[in-house]
């Protein structure tokens, strides 16, 4: 589903609750990591001297931890709104061609949702759980899961799959 909607010109963060490794591994295996040797944090971990600045900007992909997202955040909260290194760094993360954001909160799922439609993406999330619910309503379109999706999940979302099966040939072949 991942490479068909790759070839639509969709491209599919993951925002989860994993820890940064769990998350890239499953990245990759469903291909929204399709090369992990140019992942920021490998990239430093397997390239010792190499600084951040050079891994930034030699990296296909980035996985970002939430306690790193919410210190970014936090210093970006404190300029005005019409700051315009407001909100940069999240932007500059969501530009990458391959993103993971791991152990996010609700509030950071918002976070990722605005930055996303900031640059002007047309910005559809799946969820199920109730601290889905923020950034579902938030998307352009909200996707609930049907049979393990909440009530809360299901009255957020503009969509709600039956069979939480978001597989996209089925969807393409109606």
């Amino acid at each position: 589903s991942v490479l068909k909607c790759r070839n639509a010109g969709i491209k599919v963060i993951m925002v989860t609750g994993d820890q940064p490794p769990t998350a890239a591994a499953i990245a990759h295996k469903v291909n929204i990591i399709m090369k992990p040797e140019l992942e920021y944090n490998y990239l430093l971990e397997n390239n010792p001297g190499m600084s951040e600045a050079d891994a930034f900007e030699k990296c296909h992909g980035i996985v970002i931890h939430g306690d790193e997202l919410a210190r970014v955040h936090a210093a970006e909260e404190a300029l005005d709104d019409n700051e315009i290194e407001k909100g940069r760094k999240i932007m500059d993360w969501i530009r990458k061609p391959e993103v993971v954001f791991a152990r996010t909160t609700p509030s950071q799922k918002l976070l990722i949702v605005d930055a996303c439609q900031r640059l002007g993406h047309i910005v559809a999330v799946t969820g199920d759980g109730v601290n889905d619910a923020p950034a579902l309503k938030q998307a352009h379109i909200g996707i609930a899961m049907g049979i393990t999706g909440t009530e809360v999940a299901k009255q957020a979302s503009d969509m709600v799959l039956a069979d939480d099966n978001f597989d996209v040939a089925k969807c393409a072949d109606g």
